[in-house]
């Protein structure tokens, strides 16, 4: 069974709640018409309005929804709750901060379990680079910086290419000198969909968003633009 990752820079319920389109991307890959859907959103201090914005979308979307809070969890065992979904969708926020709780928790590798089982996992701009090696993150305030991830695929990530200015300047000074490693860039509304740890599909939910493939080159950084299929909303 392939481990699917789906990493969106940037769209989906929490800014395009008008445009489900990478949503429906993600339901699609389950095959199953009412998939269980899991939202973790440790990254935004399991914000009470990203949750209930989660619900309506996914309700809207006839999915059965759930979330994992890890300040006040409703279950003792984590692991078996989430390996039993469908899709776990992670929101956006604070990566670092997230990625401390879920170390301290065990998600770092209850998460790759579930995937190996067959759960989806997906997510935004936090819930996008945490799957990687490296992600470009806004963690510490007045900066970018590379930020270790999980590693579960191989390079760098990072979201809101097009819709942060400098987002661009910092991924390419990083993977110049080396700070981190070649990888893929993702403006608001495109998504990159792995399958096995490999780059099976780009796709957005607007006309013009796209990924970008980031390498050193001597001493100057390659930037390809990668074929990306636009999702036409419903």
């Amino acid at each position: 069974m392939a481990l699917q990752i789906i990493a969106m820079g940037g769209g989906g319920f929490s800014m395009e709640p008008d445009n489900l389109a990478l949503d429906r991307y993600v339901i699609q890959q389950t095959d199953k018409a009412q998939p269980r859907v899991c939202f973790l959103g440790q990254a935004s201090s399991e914000s009470q309005i990203y949750i209930i914005n989660f619900y309506n979308a996914f309700n809207r979307l006839d999915c059965k929804a759930s979330h994992l809070s890890l300040f006040q969890p409703h279950t003792a065992d984590i692991e078996d709750f989430l390996c039993s979904q469908d899709i776990i969708y992670v929101g956006g926020g604070n990566t670092r901060s997230m990625l401390a709780v879920w170390r301290e928790w065990g998600l770092d590798t209850i998460l790759k379990t579930a995937g190996a089982n067959g759960t989806v996992l997906a997510g935004i701009s936090a819930g996008a680079i945490c799957w990687h090696d490296y992600g470009l993150t806004d963690s510490i305030p007045g900066r970018i910086s590379a930020l270790k991830c999980l590693g579960y695929i191989e390079g760098t990530c990072s979201p809101h290419y097009d819709g942060e200015p400098e987002r661009r300047p910092a991924y390419h000074e990083m993977v110049r000198s080396g700070e981190v490693p070649a990888g893929i860039a993702l403006d608001d509304g495109a998504a990159v969909h792995y399958m096995d740890g490999e780059r099976y599909a780009v796709v957005s939910s607007r006309p013009d968003a796209k990924g970008y493939w980031l390498e050193k080159q001597g001493d100057t950084v390659s930037e390809t633009p990668l074929e990306t299929r636009y999702l036409l909303p419903e």
